[in-house]
């Protein structure tokens, strides 16, 4: 595994939107159940039974995004017993709020599924964001991420428009951004570890 460090290319203005997008991800996070959950003790059912119903309403399902038929029950966060006497997620159908598919591919792009999946974000964003903004300009370089995650929801929902399964996280848009410096600076110089059972520093390319 490669992990960039910082890259040898200095900017000319301050990255306000990089910034911006970092609050707004870290913040999001730490008000959303999957980090609250674990922090206010609560059981392991309810705690999981929180996150499902946080996901279903603020994520994107390839299967809404894209109009296909195929129904989904929204759970409500609580936590009841099936048939079979097995505890679980209530669900309900339809479920008990009014989501909006577009505007759950955006909300979508600020949710992520734990710790190390936002801080592995967030690192390659805080590396490379602040580069691509700089070339691009700050209202470009909004646009630029955005529409990178939309393109990204959008093409994977494209290929699997039957699944209901939550998509969260800012990959699609911060692969964008890696795209992006790559073509602006391909021959900028990056630090990076690289994993093995220890770390060695290597500076790229």
């Amino acid at each position: 595994m490669v992990l960039p460090v910082h890259d040898i290319n200095p900017t000319r203005r301050t990255p306000w939107v990089t910034r911006l997008l970092l609050l707004l991800n870290i913040g999001v996070f730490l008000i959303s159940p999957v980090a609250l959950a674990p922090l206010l003790g609560a059981d392991s059912a309810a705690s999981a039974c929180s996150v499902v119903a946080f996901f279903d309403e603020y994520a994107a399902k390839p299967a809404e995004v894209i109009g296909n038929d195929a129904q989904d029950e929204g759970a409500t966060g609580a936590v009841g017993r099936d048939s079979a006497g097995r505890e679980g997620c209530v669900a309900e159908s339809p479920p008990p709020y009014d989501k909006s598919p577009v505007l759950s591919v955006l909300t979508a792009m600020f949710l992520h599924g734990g710790w190390l999946h936002l801080l592995g974000n967030m690192l390659f964003l805080f590396v490379f964001g602040n580069n691509v903004e700089d070339r691009l300009g700050k209202l470009r370089f909004l646009a630029f991420y955005l529409g990178c995650g939309f393109a990204a929801t959008y093409g994977f929902s494209l290929f699997f428009s039957g699944s209901t399964q939550p998509l969260v996280g800012a990959s699609g848009a911060i692969a964008g951004v890696l795209g992006a410096y790559l073509v602006l600076f391909p021959k900028a110089k990056v630090w990076s570890l690289l994993t093995f059972f220890f770390f060695l520093p290597v500076k790229l390319p």
